[in-house]
């Protein structure tokens, strides 16, 4: 069996190499993977200075591709100054938005810090879908500038309770999270 890891994993402590093994063989093998293993290679990878390198690494190598921020209903530039301005008092800086190439009904919108770009899934580009609902999201999608993702106890802290806030701040946010739910 030939095995290839990533880079990032490149200097990795023996024990986090052979409980990577361990999960690599129970996966290939179709048997349960110990605990104690995934305890130790998920504490690794999602260490600080892990989880850095990897970004680094995809802000190198990958590349973001969308279909620009100008949509066939709405303009994501437009949206995003318009929210800057009430939200933010025209002081965050633009990262890349653009509409995904595919119409994702799953994840609606995600910011990518490693390549600084705010992506809208296609889908929300419609006619029937009301302006709040493509605006809530990009306010979403820019509170992740505001309020980064931290590591908490081995963990991906991703919408901590002062995100939450800030959130609570979008007048239609329950309005626009019921659209999303039961209309797309």
């Amino acid at each position: 069996m030939h095995v290839r890891l990533s880079d990032t994993l490149e200097g990795a402590p023996e024990t986090v190499l052979r409980a990577l093994a361990h999960i690599l063989l129970a996966k290939l093998y179709r048997k349960p993977i110990a605990a104690s293993a995934n305890k130790e290679y998920n504490r690794y990878v999602r260490s600080e200075p892990v989880s850095k390198r990897a970004e680094t690494v995809r802000r190198a190598r990958g590349t973001k591709r969308g279909l620009g921020p100008a949509g066939k209903v709405y303009d994501l530039e437009e949206i995003f100054e318009q929210l800057n301005r009430e939200y933010f008092h025209g002081l965050m800086a633009r990262p890349a938005l653009t509409w995904s190439e595919h119409k994702a009904r799953r994840l609606l919108g995600h910011y990518d810090a490693a390549h600084n770009t705010i992506m809208v899934s296609s889908i929300l580009d419609a006619a029937k879908v009301p302006r709040y609902v493509v605006e809530y999201l990009v306010y979403h999608e820019m509170l992740h500038l505001v309020h980064p993702v931290k590591m908490r106890a081995g963990r991906r802290c991703v919408h901590p309770k002062a995100f939450q806030l800030d959130e609570a701040r979008f007048p239609r946010l329950q309005e626009a999270r019921n659209y999303m739910k039961l209309d797309l």
